[in-house]
């Protein structure tokens, strides 16, 4: 963690009003961190395969539909738990309904789900995590306590419970997930915070009588912003993988509607006699998964310059 927040810190955050100059040098620098940042993104042969695979998977959800006639909802009754064929690519199910439409549908659900969760997740905790930490003091001890508290609760069973009672809508899904999701990146982002906040351009901004939200919006949360993005693309992979055990066990997305978690639920019994029921979501799940572990691994290294890609990648 101390790496990334070396990497955090390193360049502060400043207050437009420097002339011409000032802005012209302060936008060939961020033009030149980009680019930098890209090359060492480009050097991780892993990270770039985890772009593609991610953007094929993106395609995949938005345009897969396209290929077929058959919806997520429709039933072949003439074809009950048929293998793949030329009419149905990836087989059918129990109810006849084609498992290729099925999956382009349950991706693009759990796609919309993960990003919705993790960007929702990240600016939560991005905005308490650090204005507990410039604030300090009562407002700080109060907001540990109830991190800390949340972090003891036994979040799955409350999730399981109130996606239940909900009917499963993956609308109260997506507000649930992020309601027991922001704690522990919120205590992250508090510990770099409280670095942040005694640096010289937070006490320029206070003398200046700057106010506090426009401090923590303008000056502490944009120094933070590597370890968000980290954390964004990390927080797709957790979110994906809870979505999936939710809709698994049956307290997630609900019928008719599809994700990838209630297709590998309906598929787990017949793995022997129907393989393909299970074998195509969690090919995409694991895709997914792995496709984002490897983008954020390649993030990281990218914005730490201690690590070895950035180095390497510094030095050229």
């Amino acid at each position: 963690m101390a790496t990334v927040t070396d990497a955090v810190t390193a360049q502060p955050h400043q207050e437009p009003g420097h002339g011409e100059s000032g802005y012209a040098e302060s936008g060939h620098a961020e033009l030149g961190r980009g680019r930098l940042y890209l090359r060492r993104f480009l050097r991780n042969r892993l990270a770039v395969a985890g772009v593609v695979i991610f953007a094929l998977l993106v395609l995949f959800s938005a345009f897969g539909g396209l290929f077929t006639s058959y919806t997520h909802t429709d039933a072949d009754f003439t074809a009950l738990t048929q293998p793949p064929s030329d009419v149905h690519w990836f087989g059918t199910n129990q109810g006849g309904n084609d498992i290729y439409a099925s999956a382009v549908h349950g991706l693009r659900r759990s796609l919309v789900i993960a990003v919705s969760v993790s960007v929702l997740t990240v600016v939560v905790a991005a905005v308490i995590g650090s204005g507990a930490a410039y604030f300090g003091g009562r407002v700080e001890r109060l907001t540990l306590a109830a991190i800390h508290f949340l972090l003891i609760v036994p979040s799955f069973l409350i999730l399981a419970l109130v996606s239940h009672r909900l009917a499963g809508d993956w609308r109260v899904l997506i507000v649930v997930l992020t309601v027991f999701g922001w704690m522990s990146t919120a205590r992250v982002i508090w510990s770099v915070s409280t670095s942040l906040r005694e640096r010289d351009y937070v006490t320029a901004a206070e003398f200046m009588g700057v106010s506090p939200p426009r401090i923590i919006l303008r000056h502490i949360i944009p120094n933070l912003g590597s370890l968000l993005i980290v954390n964004l693309t990390l927080g797709v992979v957790a979110t994906v993988l809870s979505e999936t055990a939710l809709s698994f066990l049956g307290f997630g997305v609900q019928t008719p509607d599809v994700s990838l978690g209630t297709m590998l639920a309906d598929g787990a019994n017949t793995v022997t006699s129907a393989p393909w029921l299970f074998a195509f979501p969690a090919g995409l799940v694991v895709l997914l998964t792995v496709s984002m572990t490897f983008i954020g691994d390649g993030l990281r290294d990218a914005l730490d310059p201690t690590s070895v890609t950035g180095a390497a990648g510094g030095r050229q």
